[in-house]
């Protein structure tokens, strides 16, 4: 069944072009609403937390959502600004009937989404997504005045999620003697990643920690991670740790500057918890680099790929049974320690890592060599099909059969945004780039 507005990543776009318009999104609200209240068994109504990241349009949003749980008779928490991943987290820890962020991670500002997380704070099965689509086609109602929900706000919401984070950690282990640049890409986490790797004991310096509504993302954080990089080697740091708006993504620097993304802080992760036991396998997604796969091969590390987005990647680990997961990008997982991919929690899992082994991010990553790998978004309009495009075909094709077995080529739709994505790897770094500029060429032939 074909979803009319959920993405991999909920429901996302341009504030104030159809569907992130407040009507729109106070239909959502009471579709939501109706889909958990049915499901509830108790006889108390459902509550459902709300929280937002720092753009402006976060207020119209969430007030939008608000009305509409209230309508269908759905109390509701209010948390303010937080990270994806806290809201998923106190979903689950305060027994709640569902969580919903509004944010759209690494987008612009001008951008936003709603996503919802479940009473077990994982991200909403899919044949759920589709029960509130349908209800969003019924007309919106309003329950009886004595049966509307009630709003209030979450106390120390801030406080509870940095204790969570910092119970992660190692009880043996602290961050002393660390000098730590944290960018908070402005975003979400501003008020919370800072503390708690102070609070385990690093000297921390903050950059993209002062939101205005409008600046998250710009210039910093995991999609921008230059700013990170110069600060680390301005303020003589050892590391960096760059977040993306809603905190579920990391990305990290080294004393030099030098950056690691996904995949090279996932291997840190496997090869940490494989001096310590067993590790049965790992998932990534299509566009995790080869060499991480040949190298988990040689380390009897099983590895296995899932579609892009890490909705997908923790679908496949659940099938499996395994703990540790993530995307290039910077999308980790570790199941052991949270339900979802939390920025400020995977890069604690470095951070214990580079502590037991007493080695340099560079040293820890010495083994991994990527292949060169030349990715090129093209924005396209929206519904359009490369493989309805006969000329990307061909040469996708012509390019497939050049590389043999020394190589991938990845085409790709994005889930969140009018984008073709062409990926091409190779042992060669110019003739990735060259393959996937030839292939992108033929976007608009």
């Amino acid at each position: 069944m074909t979803r009319k507005y959920f993405g991999t990543d909920g429901i996302r776009g341009l504030v104030g072009a159809s569907p992130i318009t407040p009507d729109f999104v106070m239909r959502l609200g009471y579709a939501a609403g109706k889909v958990l209240a049915k499901a509830q068994t108790a006889a108390v109504k459902p509550t459902v937390l709300i929280g937002k990241d720092t753009r402006i349009s976060g207020y119209m949003l969430e007030a939008a959502l608000e009305a509409g749980f209230s309508a269908a008779g759905v109390d509701v928490m209010l948390a303010g600004p937080m990270p994806t991943p806290a809201i998923a987290y106190l979903t689950r820890a305060l027994r709640l009937a569902a969580g919903v962020v509004i944010s759209a991670s690494h987008n612009p500002f001008h951008d936003n989404g709603i996503k919802f997380f479940s009473d077990q704070g994982t991200k909403l099965p899919d044949a759920v997504e589709l029960e509130i689509e349908d209800a969003l086609d019924m007309p919106m109602a309003c329950v009886a005045s004595e049966k509307l929900g009630r709003a209030k706000r979450l106390a120390d919401a801030q406080g509870r999620y940095i204790e969570f984070c910092k119970s992660t950690f190692p009880n043996e282990l602290d961050l002393r003697g660390l000098k730590i640049v944290v960018d908070c890409a402005h975003g979400a986490a501003y008020h919370i990643a800072p503390h708690v790797f102070h609070e385990l004991g690093a000297e921390v310096i903050a950059i993209g920690n002062k939101p205005d509504g409008f600046n998250i993302n710009a210039g910093f954080g995991a999609t921008a991670p230059a700013a990170m990089a110069a600060a680390v080697v301005e303020h003589g740091a050892d590391l960096g740790i760059a977040l993306d708006g809603d905190a579920d993504r990391l990305i990290m620097c080294d004393a030099k500057g030098r950056l690691y993304n996904g995949d090279e802080l996932l291997y840190v992760m496997v090869k940490d918890r494989l001096a310590t036991g067993p590790v049965p396998g790992a998932v990534g997604t299509l566009m995790t680099n080869m060499a991480l796969e040949v190298l988990f091969k040689e380390m009897g590390v099983g590895f296995a790929r899932a579609k892009v987005g890490d909705r997908y990647v923790l679908e496949v680990m659940k099938e499996r049974g395994w703990i540790l997961g993530g995307e290039g990008s910077g999308h980790l997982l570790c199941l052991d320690k949270h339900t979802t991919g939390d920025g400020i929690v995977s890069a604690l899992q470095v951070l214990s890592a580079l502590k037991r082994s007493g080695k340099s991010l560079e040293q820890c990553c010495s083994e991994l060599v990527l292949f060169p790998q030349t990715l090129i978004n093209l924005r396209v309009t929206a519904g359009f099909d490369w493989q309805k495009n006969p000329a990307m075909v061909d040469e996708k094709e012509k390019v497939e059969r050049e590389l043999g077995d020394t190589g991938r080529v990845l085409i790709r739709a994005s889930g969140t945004e009018p984008l073709i994505r062409v990926m091409v790897e190779a042992k060669s770094a110019d003739n990735a780039k060259a393959m996937a500029q030839r292939i992108a060429d033929k976007v608009a032939a």
